[in-house]
């Protein structure tokens, strides 16, 4: 299991990881951007959504471990370890 801190920008021009930031405390983060509105938890299927697509794992093994009505969230992504999650990350986000 890994978990993955998210800051969340809901209602954007275009669904897309923007890669990574600090939080208000120096945490790091994963800027993510969804168009779809935090209504009736649209923004959060929304993420949900692209973060399987971009890691290569079923919807179903990942969910919102804090934060799920916040910005600031924790993505628990099952079948997958921290180190595992950052290199899909990585190369995601590289165009690999």
């Amino acid at each position: 299991m890994a978990n993955l801190p998210i800051r969340l920008q809901p209602g954007a021009a275009a669904d897309r990881i923007d890669g990574w930031a600090t939080d208000a405390e120096g945490r790091p983060v994963l800027k993510v951007r969804v168009r779809a509105r935090p209504i009736e938890g649209e923004a959060n299927d929304a993420l949900i959504r692209m973060l399987a697509k971009s890691l290569c794992v079923p919807k179903s093994s990942i969910s919102a471990g804090r934060g799920a009505q916040s910005r600031l969230k924790m993505i628990v992504v099952q079948g997958l370890d921290d180190e595992e999650l950052r290199s899909r990350l990585v190369d995601g986000l590289s165009g690999d």
